[in-house]
C-alpha cells in the first residue's frame, strides 16, 4: 500500500508540472489557444482532487501491526487504474466511485491538448528537419570542429556570429563554420569529378546520351575547364557564408512591415496606463504579428527566464534584433522608461514616423515596379518584334540569318524568367 501511495504522489507531481507548463504557455498564447489550455488545466486539477480523495483510505489500511498474508489486500473501495496518454501511461489507485469520472476528466484534457497540437496553435519545429540538420552538423563537426575552434580563437568570422544571432539561426558558430568547411570539401570532390568528366567527354546533341569522347588534346581540355574546381567550391562557400546575412535582411523586411501597426497597437494599450512589460506580453501573445512576435518574446524571455529588468532586456534585444528600426524603437523606449517619460506620447510619435516610412516604402516600390515595367516592355515585347522584322528583311535580301527563331524564343523565355525572379525578390508582402 505504501508503494501505491508513492505512485499516486508521483503522478500528482507529474500532473502539477503539466499544469504549470500549460499555464505559462497560456499566458503568452493566442486567445483561442488559451481557452483550450485553461479547460485542459481545469480537467487536470479535477483529476488531482480525485487522486487526493483516495489517499485517506489508503492510509487507513496501513497499521503498525503485521497483517496476516490473507489480510494484506487492498480495500474493496479502492481500485487500481491504468490510463494510457499520448506521451505517457498513468498508474493510480482511486476510489471506486471516482473511477469513471477520473477517466472522463483525463480524456477531456487529452482531447483538448491534441486539438491544440492539431491546429498548430503550439508551435513545434519539425522533428524530421531538426534530425536532418543535426545529423549534418554532427558529421561536419566530426571533420572540422578543431579547425573551426582555431579560426574562432584567431578572430575570424566575427561578423558571421552576429549575423547568426540576428537571423535567429539556432546553431553554434563553431558548428556553422564546420558546416561551411564540410560543404566546401564535398563540393571540391564533386567539382573535381565534373572537371575530369569534361576532360574526356563533350556535349554532342547527335549522340544518344548527349555526350561523346573529345577529339582534341586532354591537356588543352584540362586547362580549358580548370575554372570548374575553383568556381564551384568558392560559390558554395560564399552562398553558405552569406546565408545568415540574407536571412537577417529577410527577417528585417518582415519585421518592418509589421512594426508600424504593432506600434499603433502599443500606443493604444499604453494610453490605459498599463505596466510597460504587460504591453509586450499582449503583443507577444497576438497572432497578428508573426515575425515581430518572436522578437518581442525575446524581451519577455530576458525578463522571465534571465531575471533582467525591462530596461536591460530592451537594450540586450536591441543589439541582436535583425531590424534597425526595431532596435531604434527598443533603445528609445528604454531611454523613455529610464527618464520617466510619457510612454503614450512616445509610441504615438514613433507610430507617426513609422507610418510615414511605411508610405514612402510603398511609393518607392510602386515607382520601381513602374520602371521595370517600362524596361520589360522595351526588352521583352518591343525588342523581339524588331528582331523578327530584321530577320525577315535579312532573309528577303539574302544577307543570311544571324538569329534563328528558336534562339529568339529561348532568349525571350530566359529574360522573362529573370524578370520574374527579380520582381519576386523585390516584392514586398504588404
Amino acid at each position: 500500500m505504501i508503494e501505491d501511495i508513492r505512485q499516486n504522489i508521483n503522478t500528482e507531481i507529474e500532473i502539477l508540472r503539466e499544469i504549470s507548463g500549460y499555464l505559462k504557455r497560456a499566458k503568452y498564447s493566442a486567445p483561442s489557444e488559451r481557452k483550450l489550455l485553461v479547460v485542459a488545466v481545469d480537467s487536470l486539477r479535477s483529476s488531482m482532487k480525485m487522486i487526493n480523495n483516495s489517499i485517506p483510505k489508503m492510509l487507513d489500511d496501513i497499521t503498525i501491526a503485521k497483517k496476516l498474508p490473507r489480510q494484506a489486500t487492498r480495500s474493496p473501495d479502492l481500485e487500481k487504474i491504468t490510463f494510457k496518454r499520448f506521451d505517457s501511461r498513468i498508474h493510480v489507485v482511486l476510489n471506486v466511485d471516482d473511477r469513471n469520472k477520473f477517466i472522463k476528466e483525463l480524456s477531456i484534457s487529452e482531447d483538448l491538448l491534441k486539438r491544440v497540437k492539431k491546429a498548430s496553435l503550439i508551435e513545434e519545429p519539425s522533428n524530421e528537419e531538426i534530425s536532418k540538420s543535426r545529423a549534418y552538423a554532427k558529421m561536419a563537426n566530426g571533420f572540422f570542429l578543431k579547425q573551426s575552434m582555431n579560426l574562432i580563437k584567431n578572430g575570424y568570422f566575427k561578423s558571421l556570429y552576429m549575423n547568426l544571432r540576428k537571423a535567429n539561426i539556432e546553431i553554434l558558430l563553431s558548428s556553422y563554420i564546420s558546416i561551411i568547411l564540410f560543404s566546401v570539401l564535398i563540393s571540391l570532390f564533386l567539382s573535381l569529378f565534373i572537371w575530369v568528366f569534361f576532360i574526356f567527354f563533350q556535349f554532342n546533341l547527335d549522340s544518344i546520351f548527349f555526350f561523346s569522347l573529345v577529339s582534341e588534346g586532354y591537356l588543352s581540355r584540362a586547362i580549358k575547364f580548370i575554372w570548374i574546381p575553383i568556381i564551384i567550391p568558392l560559390t558554395i562557400f560564399i552562398a553558405i557564408y552569406n546565408y545568415p546575412n540574407s536571412e537577417r535582411e529577410s527577417l528585417a523586411r518582415k519585421i518592418e512591415q509589421e512594426l508600424p501597426f504593432a506600434v499603433i497597437h502599443m500606443s493604444s494599450i499604453s494610453g490605459s496606463g498599463i505596466e510597460p512589460s504587460e504591453i509586450f506580453k499582449i503583443i507577444g501573445a497576438s497572432s497578428e504579428y508573426p515575425t515581430l512576435r518572436r522578437e518581442i518574446r525575446k524581451v519577455l524571455n530576458q525578463i522571465n527566464l534571465y531575471g533582467y529588468d525591462l530596461v536591460t532586456a530592451l537594450h540586450n534585444v536591441s543589439k541582436t534584433t535583425p531590424s534597425p528600426r526595431l532596435a531604434e524603437l527598443l533603445s528609445g523606449l528604454a531611454v523613455t522608461i529610464t527618464s520617466g517619460g510619457d510612454l503614450s506620447k512616445f509610441f504615438e510619435k514613433r507610430a507617426e514616423s513609422l507610418l510615414l516610412t511605411y508610405r514612402l516604402d510603398r511609393e518607392k516600390y510602386t515607382k520601381t515596379a513602374e520602371t521595370f515595367m517600362d524596361i520589360y516592355i522595351s526588352i521583352v515585347i518591343a525588342a523581339p518584334m524588331i528582331l523578327m522584322v530584321l530577320m525577315i528583311m535579312m532573309q528577303l535580301s539574302s544577307m543570311g540569318n544571324m538569329f534563328s527563331p528558336l534562339t529568339i524564343v529561348l532568349s525571350v523565355s530566359l529574360i522573362n524568367i529573370l524578370f520574374l525572379v527579380f520582381l519576386n525578390l523585390k516584392q514586398v508582402d504588404y
